[in-house]
């Protein structure tokens, strides 16, 4: 092999490398250099990959641009049919979550969002809300913190993004 092959070799093994947005909000955002097809077929299979049914996919850069003609407005925020969020649910994640709280089932389905922009070509964000209930029992903020588990799982192993070693 040349050495050309053998400096190629480590860019095919190893993804692209991932950034996480350090903010503690209510979003967490993870956002990684790669095509939109691959990250958006790379979330679906982690997500099924874990036995979870999908229940819907929201087309959300197309109904921006579907409606956004009938509102007089033409700015495009994500790149052509690059603005998909992911519904699911989890029964074990749910039952624990409702068992400590029943109001938390306004936390269910969980969603992940998976998105490009124009302003940013070659990136693509994979993106979920935190599950925050300041108000909530330490018994309720647990199971809450297992679905932030779950999600955050679902887009690391997505994205190929090591867990920090303990």
């Amino acid at each position: 092999m040349s050495k050309l092959h053998y400096l190629l070799i480590p860019l095919l093994l190893f993804p692209a490398h991932a950034t996480q947005a350090a903010d503690a909000g209510p979003v967490v955002r993870y956002t990684v250099q790669a095509k939109f097809e691959d990250v958006l077929d790379d979330v679906k299979s982690a997500i099924t990959d874990r036995g979870l049914l999908i229940d819907h996919t929201s087309h959300v850069a197309k109904m921006l641009d579907r409606t956004g003609k009938d509102l007089g407005k033409t700015k495009k925020m994500f790149g052509e049919d690059q603005g998909w969020v992911f519904s699911f649910c989890s029964a074990v994640a749910s039952r624990a979550t409702m068992e400590a709280d029943p109001h938390n089932i306004a936390f269910c389905p969980y969603t992940l969002a998976v998105y490009a922009t124009p302003a940013e070509p070659g990136k693509v964000h994979v993106a979920y809300r935190r599950l925050q209930r300041p108000d909530a029992s330490p018994a309720s903020k647990a199971a809450l913190m297992e679905v932030e588990k779950l999600l955050d799982g679902i887009v690391r192993e997505a994205l190929r993004i090591e867990e920090a070693k303990k």
